[in-house]
């Protein structure tokens, strides 16, 4: 074989050896690596299972408030009578400790004009009071001690129950503006007194006062 042709096969194995090579080294196998797991965040930590069933148990805010205002109102609510030149006169509910200016404002506020002279907005309110709107303020009694005025009482013979003025009752021991409206309000409601002791069902007035008030009044 001569030099020239053996020198061309040499070069096509070695030719065909590196296609080989590149071939076999091209199909091996390789490792391939899984993506890193990043870490959570520290802005949204995830709850554990024993924080979320605590969360899921607690009340929400808006309910308990709602269950607060539910337990104060029925627990010590007020029953007060608004009655005058008020926009919506009639018995409101007011929670315990409420004053005078707070069952004006449950009665819709005062109408425009009126004399609010003698009212005492300030003053707290006792349960199944009457607040009357508008009314001329009563004369008020002379100072002196309950008996004196007893005695005043029983020297011009008893007050009559079902024609006393509101003055009149004002000066009965123990009976003030408040209580004289209350006797007025019930003997215009049931039509009158047709005997002393209908006075133990008049709002306010217990045995006590009522056995104060038996030798001073009469029908």
């Amino acid at each position: 074989m001569e030099p020239r042709t053996l020198a061309a096969l040499a070069l096509a194995l070695t030719v065909a050896l590196g296609f080989a090579v590149h071939h076999f080294w091209g199909g091996r196998p390789q490792v391939v690596q899984a993506p890193p797991v990043e870490p959570a965040s520290r802005s949204t930590p995830v709850p554990s299972p024993a924080s979320a069933s605590a969360h899921s148990s607690a009340p929400a805010p808006a309910a308990a408030a709602g269950t607060a205002l539910g337990a104060g109102a029925g627990g010590g609510a007020l029953l007060v009578d608004v009655a005058g030149e008020v926009r919506r006169p009639g018995v409101h509910r007011l929670p315990a400790g409420a004053r005078v200016a707070d069952a004006l404002r449950a009665a819709g506020g005062v109408r425009p004009g009126t004399d609010l002279h003698g009212l005492n907005r300030a003053r707290p309110l006792a349960d199944g009071e009457q607040i009357v709107v508008g009314a001329p303020p009563t004369a008020a009694a002379a100072p002196g001690p309950p008996a004196a005025a007893g005695a005043e009482a029983a020297a011009g013979g008893p007050v009559s129950l079902n024609s006393a003025t509101a003055e009149q009752l004002d000066t009965l021991p123990g009976i003030g503006p408040v209580m004289a409206q209350r006797i007025i309000d019930h003997r215009t409601e049931y039509g009158g007194f047709s005997s002393v002791e209908e006075l133990r069902e008049v709002s306010g007035i217990g045995e006590r006062r009522y056995a104060e008030l038996k030798p001073l009044v009469g029908p």
